[in-house]
């Protein structure tokens, strides 16, 4: 299997004195190391790739079917925030089991209370509603030595506490790997070769409640 196949983003390309390049491993695991930091790239217009290495065909030809127009973008998106407004977040799927277990009936001291259907179905949507962590997504220009050059980042809300009483926060769980073509270059700057590499970049899919 070549370097091609197997280099992951997380090994990603800095600059050493300005003249080489070398690998910054950055861990995908645990999982709250993502979403992966920006990259700290060298600015010499020298290791961009040129106008002629841009050339669409070739490079979708490159990727293949590992183009993903739900999560990659070749031109600019609007770079904005495509989550649901908290308020506003539709909760897919059966309520889990733990939150339909839960006996709102019961108090610390050993008493029942009367709760009706009604009021127990309502209170428990409302329980699931705000300990619900909605994975937000932003698109992220990764700059032009990656294509296609945008990517839509998922990341875990985080404005309040999702725990009742508060304490806990929405965290990674789940992550999926978007493979990129990443321009790599190897070498000096008189003698260097540069060339289109594939590496997968990790992306949160899946946020919980947790401590």
């Amino acid at each position: 299997m070549g370097l091609s196949q197997t280099l992951l983003v997380y090994v990603l390309v800095c600059v050493h004195l300005g003249v080489s390049q070398h690998f910054l491993r950055l861990r995908p695991s645990p999982s709250d190391h993502l979403p992966v930091p920006d990259l700290k790239e060298d600015p010499d217009p020298e290791y961009d790739p040129r106008e002629q290495d841009l050339d669409e065909r070739t490079l979708r030809k490159k990727l293949g079917s590992n183009f993903d127009p739900n999560f990659m973008s070749i031109s600019a998106p609007m770079l904005v925030n495509l989550s649901t407004p908290d308020n506003q977040v539709k909760l897919q799927g059966p309520m889990p089991s733990y939150i339909k277990k839960i006996d709102i009936t019961e108090t610390p001291y050993g008493k029942r209370i009367k709760v009706g259907k009604k009021a127990r179905r309502k209170f428990l949507q409302w329980l699931w509603t705000y300990t619900h962590c909605p994975v937000v997504y932003t698109w992220k220009d990764l700059g032009v030595r990656f294509w296609p050059r945008y990517i839509k980042e998922g990341n875990c809300f985080s404005e309040r506490s999702c725990s009742f009483p508060e304490g806990m926060s929405c965290k990674p769980v789940k992550s999926i790997n978007k493979i990129f073509l990443r321009w790599y270059c190897q070498g000096f700057l008189k003698q260097k070769y540069c060339t289109w590499i594939q590496v997968q970049y990790p992306i949160i899919s899946e946020c919980k409640c947790s401590c």
